[in-house]
């Protein structure tokens, strides 16, 4: 304590060494469940052709119901790790734990799925990809389901145009600089030249777009930002 009191501040609680790291963990493990019930909400609601955002919007209104906002899937260097250490470690016991990284795995393919077929159907497709960080208003691309489905899209889509449109960098990182088919552009620009707009991280700037500059687009919201 008197060591950490030296560079920290707040409240210090003592334990030991493995109830501290496994509490980590649980903190992770907590919120990876969590978003994994709206991701899984939301993979529910487009079958049944329900609008997820209104459906949560309502379930909410529940005094103890929160459920959070699904997305296309789960990123960071927590989040989207730290589950599988407690399922490595107990697994005869983590089943809901490893089911819900399975869902939250499972989503960047679900949002290719939605977007390939449309994509197919126009010839040297132009698609516009808001957002390559893995949440909003940061320039960390770490585990990022953003990367992961723009790199997808590259491959399946060898003559389509992919404009990347993320605002915190200033440089595509090198798995996306090197592939021919994706560049780093200005978010208007990439939106007026779109068929196809798909926005992946509700960072601020993409909220306050010029609404019209969607009108004639197919627009995939995978956040919610325009609902």
């Amino acid at each position: 304590r008197d060591l950490y009191q030296l560079f920290c501040e707040g409240e210090f609680l003592m334990t030991d060494a493995r109830t501290a790291e496994l509490s980590k963990l649980t903190e992770n493990a907590y919120r990876d469940v969590n978003i994994a019930f709206a991701n899984e909400l939301s993979m529910i609601a487009d079958k049944l052709d329900i609008n997820v955002w209104e459906l949560i919007d309502l379930a909410n209104h529940h005094p103890r119901v929160n459920i959070l906002q699904p997305g296309p899937g789960v990123g960071g260097h927590c989040i989207a790790v730290d589950p599988w250490f407690i399922v490595a470690t107990t697994p005869d016991f983590s089943s809901l734990i490893k089911t819900a990284r399975e869902v939250n795995d499972s989503k960047p393919q679900f949002v290719l799925d939605k977007l390939l077929p449309q994509a197919n159907r126009i010839k040297d497709v132009k698609i516009a990809a808001l957002g390559l960080a893995f949440k909003p208003n940061i320039d960390d691309l770490r585990e990022s389901p953003a990367r992961q489905i723009v790199n997808e899209l590259s491959d399946k889509l060898p003559d389509a145009t992919i404009m990347a449109v993320e605002p915190n960098i200033d440089e595509l990182p090198s798995d996306l600089a090197e592939r021919a088919n994706v560049t780093l552009t200005d978010l208007n620009d990439a939106v007026k030249d779109a068929d196809i707009v798909l926005l992946l991280v509700d960072h601020t700037e993409f909220a306050r777009i010029d609404r019209s500059l969607l009108a004639q687009k197919i627009v995939h919201d995978t956040r919610g930002v325009w609902n």
